[in-house]
């Protein structure tokens, strides 16, 4: 099956499975369905659009590649993992990323039921 993303603005707004035998014309097929829009094949194995399209995600047109959106201002872009990471690597154990300060939070365990 063939997977297809619906984009407003260049971003997901849906993304459709539809039949092999039409991926070649996915977006004029889903288009003389009625589900009128621009549509951009994505797929689980990356061969299009360099990763899985999610809603809420960015169609670069120019890389040919969906983007999530960046989980914070800070953090940057990474050409070679196609997601966005901390300014800081996150150091051992679990942390939360502090917009405020730009740096890693360790989250306290919680205290065990008595």
């Amino acid at each position: 099956m063939a997977h297809f993303a619906k984009l407003e603005n260049q971003k997901v707004i849906t993304v459709v499975v539809v039949d092999n035998k039409h991926e070649a014309n996915g977006h004029e097929y889903l288009n003389g369905l009625g589900l009128v829009g621009t549509w951009v094949q994505t797929s689980y194995n990356a061969n299009f659009g360099k990763k899985f399209a999610g809603i809420g995600d960015t169609y670069n047109e120019s890389q040919d590649r969906f983007e999530p959106t960046s989980p914070f201002p800070s953090w940057v872009w990474n050409e070679e993992s196609y997601a966005y990471h901390a300014p800081t690597p996150m150091p051992e154990g679990d942390h939360n990323w502090n917009e405020e300060t730009l740096s890693w939070v360790a989250i306290e365990p919680e205290p065990a039921p008595e």
